[in-house]
């Protein structure tokens, strides 16, 4: 379980840009929404730029991730973790997301990027140095192997935990990511990965 949920972890570490193949006339896409229906292998979806998706959930054992709530006190010093982020122009971060890989994990795409959570967002993943409050929240510092981060996590911060999933919890009204759907020139949409909202959580990166 714990190599599976790697694999997954590796997809959710969101350095996986849109990539044509066009040998194979194929594009992978990330695509975030709501399960409307679920039909058999195929989810049906609702992105969030309001277009319905019919995805093939492909593979012999498809992974699933699931996202549960986790807490400002739970980012502590060796934590490895994802932040979404808006800079700001100090030059620090103020994190709209933070999620936690498993230990499995640790380590998965490393480094600070640009993100398209929303327009200016950035995602780092790295590990945890030091966590203090502050009078704003929590100031974060950051170590990836190229550099660190400051950052700022709010009461507003939206903070889950990449936890091993299943099928049977994604049904309608279920919120998912998906970070690497495969869209096939006869525009037909798979994937072998899904990572969901557990307990009405919204994936918030």
């Amino acid at each position: 379980m714990l190599r599976r949920l790697l694999v997954a972890s590796a997809a959710v570490a969101f350095a996986v840009p849109a990539l044509v193949l066009p040998a194979l006339a194929q594009e992978t896409v990330r695509v975030r929404g709501t399960v409307e229906k679920v039909d058999g292998s195929t989810l049906i979806v609702k992105s969030r730029d309001g277009s319905e998706m019919k995805i093939a959930i492909t593979g012999d054992k498809p992974v699933y991730v699931a996202l549960e709530k986790a807490s400002l006190e739970d980012i502590k010093p060796n934590s490895y973790i994802g932040v979404t982020s808006l800079p700001e122009p100090d030059g620090s971060l103020k994190a709209v997301a933070v999620h936690f890989f498993p230990e499995a994990a640790r380590g998965t795409s490393e480094g600070h990027r640009a993100w398209d959570q929303q327009p200016n967002s950035m995602m780092t993943n790295a590990t945890v140095e030091t966590s203090v409050k502050s009078v704003d929240g929590q100031t974060v510092m950051v170590k990836y192997k190229d550099g660190e981060k400051k950052v700022i996590v709010t009461p507003q911060t939206s903070i889950v935990r990449m936890v091993p999933g299943n099928a049977a919890e994604v049904k309608a009204g279920t919120k998912v990511i998906l970070f690497a759907v495969t869209k096939a020139a006869d525009g037909s949409f798979s994937t072998g990965r899904v990572t969901y909202g557990k307990d009405g959580v919204t994936p918030p990166m």
